[in-house]
């Protein structure tokens, strides 16, 4: 088949590879002038099963009406008068049950230990260099009551599959001895050996390069403007899809396929067919530091639970980023969130980098309410989706490609997980390690 995918971010860049293995004719349109340039270009850069506990848990609504009107606050809603975010934040209370919060909890691990192995198995066929370190991550605590909070969590990740062991504040000084100058505030950890960190924007740029040299059509600088159909109901189909190209000109391509990876931005671009996707652009912050003592900066891939913080080393650079604002999709740097983040990095690691010409960064992650993305079938039956990932778009971006190129080949992916639009077994089964 001839297969449009619409977005060269992580999510439509693995896509398109995978599309292409199973011999599909793929195009890939994307705005930017290469791929990865948005909110794949500089995230926390962690590949994190372990970090599957959506941001919608029991503790959510308390921390939220804590942190509202404060400009440093790790989860900031900046209430609009738009409907999508007041219907949004409807639903992400529903999600904020233990039952529900168990469910997505299971999809998360699901996909996401589906994904880790995918990419491994990309990473050893391709070769691509992108920083990658598979020393585990780290996830700290300097709040005992949230360190109390996390353990039913981890045992439930630990019986999906997920070796997410709960350790105390000796343990994790002495697997990151980085922290040791904070370790009278830490309360404990856990810690999954099996978790990796890695440059995305480096790997996905790759794999657009190794695409393109296998075949896939990568049409970069063009803008896509409308989706266009025939039909109703189960008969819809799209016929076409709107561009303004490189060179300013409107055309209408064709496929018999056609899978939406546009994160946030697909959206607006599906609500005039009637497909109302559940996703609101989550604005996160980054800064990326030189190191300056290697020894005194961290070598194993951190989160900082109180300050929703992930520390990622990539080569002689530190990545720090996290941080959710829920303020429609503005790209402005705040510079109070922008000097929190350095302020507790330096904390965190006072003589490792150079702290004095931070690189700020900004991109929206596509938030669902439960953080399950939508992968699989449409209602229009030659529409695919594979977007709403969230903060996890690295962590799945491999897995998600890969399963949606089964789907759009008519198979069933190896991997049981909710997909969109699709009849699935036992929920919580993972794909176990080799």
């Amino acid at each position: 088949m001839k297969v449009i995918v619409l977005g060269a971010g992580i999510i439509g860049t693995s896509s398109a590879w995978f599309l292409k293995k199973a011999g599909h004719d793929v195009t890939v349109l994307e705005r930017q002038p290469g791929a990865a340039q948005e909110t794949s270009f500089a995230n926390g850069c962690q590949i994190s099963v372990s970090h599957a506990e959506p941001w919608a848990n029991p503790a959510a609504p308390m921390k939220v009406l804590k942190w509202l009107g404060k400009e440093d606050a790790p989860l900031l809603f900046r209430l609009r008068p738009e409907l999508l975010q007041w219907v949004w934040g409807l639903s992400f209370l529903r999600e904020c049950t233990p039952a529900r919060t168990a469910y997505n909890i299971r999809q998360i691990v699901a996909i996401s230990e589906y994904s880790r192995q995918t990419l491994q198995a990309v990473r050893a066929d391709t070769g691509i260099d992108y920083d990658c370190l598979t020393q585990g991550i780290l996830h700290f605590y300097t709040d005992r009551k949230d360190f109390q909070e996390s353990l039913p969590a981890a045992k439930l990740m630990r019986d999906l599959g997920c070796q997410r062991d709960s350790i105390d504040a000796d343990e994790v000084v002495r697997i990151e001895p980085a922290l040791a100058g904070i370790r009278d505030k830490i309360v404990g950890g856990d810690f999954t050996a099996s978790d990796e960190s890695g440059d995305i924007y480096k790997f996905t740029s790759g794999l657009a390069t190794k695409a393109a040299e296998a075949g896939v059509d990568f049409r970069f600088s063009t803008t896509v403007t409308r989706l266009l159909t025939e039909g109703t109901g189960s008969a819809a189909k799209i016929t076409g899809v709107e561009i303004i190209d490189a060179e300013g000109r409107h055309k209408v391509l064709h496929a018999d396929a056609y899978v939406m990876a546009m994160g946030s931005f697909s959206v607006p671009l599906l609500k005039p067919l009637g497909v109302n996707l559940m996703i609101y652009p989550g604005k996160g912050y980054s800064a990326t530091y030189r190191i300056t003592d290697p020894d005194a900066a961290p070598t194993v891939s951190l989160t900082d639970d109180g300050y929703k913080l992930v520390v990622s080393r990539l080569g002689d650079r530190l990545r720090v980023a996290g941080t959710c604002e829920l303020n429609g999709y503005t790209r402005e740097l705040n510079t109070t969130r922008c000097q929190a983040i350095t302020r507790r990095t330096r904390e965190l690691f006072p003589h490792a980098c150079d702290y004095d010409n931070p690189t700020y960064w900004t991109g929206l992650r596509p938030l669902t309410p439960s953080n399950v993305p939508y992968i699989g079938k449409s209602k229009i039956s030659n529409l695919y989706l594979n977007t709403g990932h969230g903060t996890l778009g690295w962590t799945m971006g491999a897995g998600s490609g890969r399963a949606i190129a089964d789907i759009v080949s008519g198979l069933q992916p190896d991997v049981d997980f909710a997909f969109t639009g699709m009849n699935t077994a036992s929920p919580g089964r993972i794909l176990q390690p080799a």
